[in-house]
């Protein structure tokens, strides 16, 4: 807030008919110290009393909060997200269904098969039971649209984090996001932090006493990890967590993709693996 409107108070020269620019100053402005800015909006003419002041202030923050919100949940980050947490959910529901497809299935024909190929199979059939059949393609629709969402993140993780794309492949890329809360949250994280994501109930129950420390979290579904000895996971964990935090830097701060970042990955987990068939 610029000393002309700290003056007269947060609302000066804001009509109060218009939420937007009410919601606008509260997102925007700022003062060096505390003042009496009901009084000070009074005596401007800002509002017509304290009552009203309060009242102006109370719509404007929310309006405010909602701006906020809704700023935040269309960021190309938060899209990942749900485009993410959907695919999973997509799947997870669908391998649910095909259990219970392959129970019902089993109990009508000894011959029946499993998963979701086998709801591929059944499904638009003439010969199965119509109802078996009905939940087969639901099956079917829930496998398809998770590859459809595959798609999406594929092709769009590159644009919202092209370094941590690069390095962890987009699906992994906003499985970290999406595990830190979004991408400025992912850059904020230290490496050993970004290294156990999705390993957090093993973390707690080492903290309590009851496990191991986990050497890695969701960053074992990547290559350079699943595939290195296992007496190396650890090392190579650590290497890629620890360039997975460069690149979400780079990403939130500057989004200039670091063709040598994956090169020096290369060459680290080339070392480490190495070292571990020479021993």
């Amino acid at each position: 807030m610029n000393e002309d409107v700290a003056s007269a108070g947060w609302f000066a020269d804001v009509d109060q008919m218009e939420a937007e620019a009410a919601a606008a100053r509260i997102r925007t402005g700022e003062a060096e110290t505390p003042e009496a800015w009901p009084v000070l909006a009074v005596e401007s003419g800002a509002v017509p009393d304290e009552q009203a002041y309060y009242d102006t202030l109370r719509a404007a923050t929310l309006r405010a909060a909602r701006d906020t919100v809704t700023e935040r949940e269309r960021a190309d980050d938060r899209q990942l997200i749900h485009a993410v947490r959907s695919m999973d959910d997509c799947d997870r529901v669908a391998n649910e269904l095909a259990e219970r497809l392959t129970e019902w299935a089993g109990s009508l024909d000894d011959e029946a098969g499993s998963g979701v190929e086998y709801a591929r199979e059944i499904a638009g059939s003439d010969d199965h039971e119509p109802r078996l059949v009905s939940l087969a393609e639901r099956i079917v629709g829930l496998t398809d649209e998770a590859e459809e969402l595959r798609t999406f993140i594929e092709r769009r993780a590159p644009d919202v984090a092209p370094n941590l794309a690069a390095l962890a492949g987009p699906v992994l890329a906003a499985r970290l996001i999406s595990l830190a809360g979004d991408l400025e949250s992912l850059a904020k994280k230290p490496s050993g932090t970004v290294q156990v994501l999705g390993a957090e109930d093993a973390l707690f129950a080492h903290l309590r006493g009851h496990g191991t420390s986990p050497k890695h979290g969701v960053i074992f579904t990547h290559e350079y990890v699943r595939a290195t000895e296992p007496d190396e996971r650890g090392s190579a964990a650590r290497a890629l967590a620890g360039k997975l935090s460069i690149a979400a830097r780079i990403d939130y701060y500057s989004g200039e993709y670091n063709a040598e970042l994956e090169a020096e990955l290369d060459r680290r987990i080339e070392r480490i693996r190495t070292r571990g068939e020479s021993e």
